[in-house]
């Protein structure tokens, strides 16, 4: 498979990282938007993940000419009907905190065994000569009462996986990319590279 660069459609730095760890590995270089001086932020109107990963992608590879990746990523909660969704970044306005704290007060009389919920991640990427791949990754997990742990970000301290008896912010992250939507969505995307790619 021959060596490729891509341009991650995000500003994100950690995406940039978990990137550049599982397609350096490939042999292939990963830049950012900000290297290779594209603007790229086109309004996000999907009604999926995958619609979203793909309008991102597909901005980003008009702008810069490259193959280019993008993910969208979100939290679905059974008892909320799916939300927050693909809106999980803009649930409300400020902070992660304050998306954390609408969620929580949302649920307050959902119970225990019904706050089952799963992380989301669609991965995108649009090539210049019009060819498209995408992925999807998914973790399963339930929503508590308060929150646990101090790493990660997002509603990642609220968000416990009874496998690893651990929220997202409790887990190492070496564990959390192993099993997290977004680390299924890439390793999925990495093996159809592998397949895609002469």
């Amino acid at each position: 498979m021959r060596a490729m660069k891509f341009i991650l459609a995000s500003n994100n730095q950690k995406k940039l990282l978990e990137l550049r760890a599982i397609l350096g590995a490939l042999g292939h270089e990963v830049v950012s938007l900000a290297q290779c001086g594209v603007v790229s932020e086109p309004e996000e109107t999907g009604q999926t993940f995958e619609e979203n990963a793909l309008i991102k992608a597909r901005s980003a590879c008009r702008a810069s000419g490259l193959a280019a990746v993008a993910d969208d990523s979100g939290l679905e909660v059974d008892a909320l009907h799916g939300a927050p969704g693909v809106h999980s970044a803009r649930y409300c306005e400020g902070t992660d905190e304050d998306r954390v704290q609408l969620l929580l007060h949302n649920m307050k009389n959902v119970p225990e065994a019904q706050r089952t919920a799963r992380f989301v991640s669609a991965v995108a990427c649009v090539f210049p000569d019009g060819r498209e791949i995408v992925t999807r990754g998914q973790c399963e997990g339930v929503i508590l009462t308060q929150c646990r742990g101090s790493g990660g970000f997002g509603y990642d301290p609220v968000f416990y996986v009874p496998a690893e008896e651990m929220t997202f912010a409790q887990l190492p992250p070496e564990r959390k990319n192993a099993i997290s939507h977004r680390g299924k969505a890439l390793q999925a995307f990495a093996r159809r590279l592998g397949e895609d790619l002469p």
